[in-house]
């Protein structure tokens, strides 16, 4: 028997929760609602497979939330895909920046949403090939990351992004490809979108990120031997 994806809508408006849990529901997916961040996390997230969080919310908003997941072992590989009325660029790279999968503005059509929730939990399957550089380690099964064997907490999109460029080092990517390949067909983002994981991912990398190499006016590629030049000059 198929395990059945959990999704767990955040929304302050009751009806539009009703909507999509019946919506959901019918789709295949086994569907909890919460009107509150606060509501959300004394609910339980960790047993999430995708959340779909809109940003204003009473108390607690949808990008704090994102925030305090993404630094939580237990959940920062949850995918998040927010649902809001903010759908100025800055809204959309803000949500990004936050952790963000997905990002969908009101008003939206409920095949929209069934199609991006579908896109982002195939998108986020583990894979079975292992990938490393060094201290940089990929678990591909468990969808999880070491940094010289301490937990290195990912986003789902940046775990693709660098899974990526661990399979295929050296290979320069542009930023359309990138996006091509690391977000959905149906998604709309900007070049700009790509930038922010990117750093996000860099920050995140420590001595690492120095493998991440920008190809002016080309876009980016993974350079392993950086890592190496690196530990040189530190022993040096």
């Amino acid at each position: 028997m198929e395990t059945r994806h959990k999704v767990l809508v955040v929304d302050d408006e009751p009806d539009l929760c009703e909507i999509l849990h019946f919506n959901l529901t019918a789709a295949g997916y086994d569907v909890q609602t919460a009107a509150s961040a606060e509501e959300a996390l004394a609910v339980g997230v960790a047993g999430s497979d995708l959340l779909l969080l809109d940003v204003m919310l009473g108390g607690m908003s949808g990008f704090e939330l994102a925030e305090f997941l993404k630094r939580d072992a237990r959940t920062c590989a949850i995918p998040i895909i927010f649902l809001t009325a903010l759908g100025t660029e800055a809204d959309v790279l803000e949500g990004f920046r936050v952790g963000a999968d997905d990002y969908i503005a009101k008003p939206f059509s409920v095949r929209e949403v069934l199609a991006r929730v579908k896109a982002v939990l195939g998108r986020v399957q583990p894979r079975t090939e292992t990938r490393s550089c060094g201290g940089l380690v990929l678990h591909p099964e468990a969808r999880t990351a070491e940094l010289d064997g301490a937990p290195l907490l990912l986003t789902p999109t940046e775990y693709y992004l660098l899974h990526l460029f661990l399979s295929e080092p050296g290979q320069v990517f542009s930023r359309e490809e990138l996006l091509r390949r690391a977000w959905p067909h149906d998604v709309v983002v900007t070049a700009r979108t790509v930038d922010v994981n990117i750093t996000r991912l860099r920050k995140k990398l420590g001595q690492y990120s120095a493998c991440i190499v920008t190809r002016a006016g080309f876009g980016y590629s993974f350079d392993k031997e950086a890592i190496i030049g690196i530990k040189k000059e530190s022993t040096g």
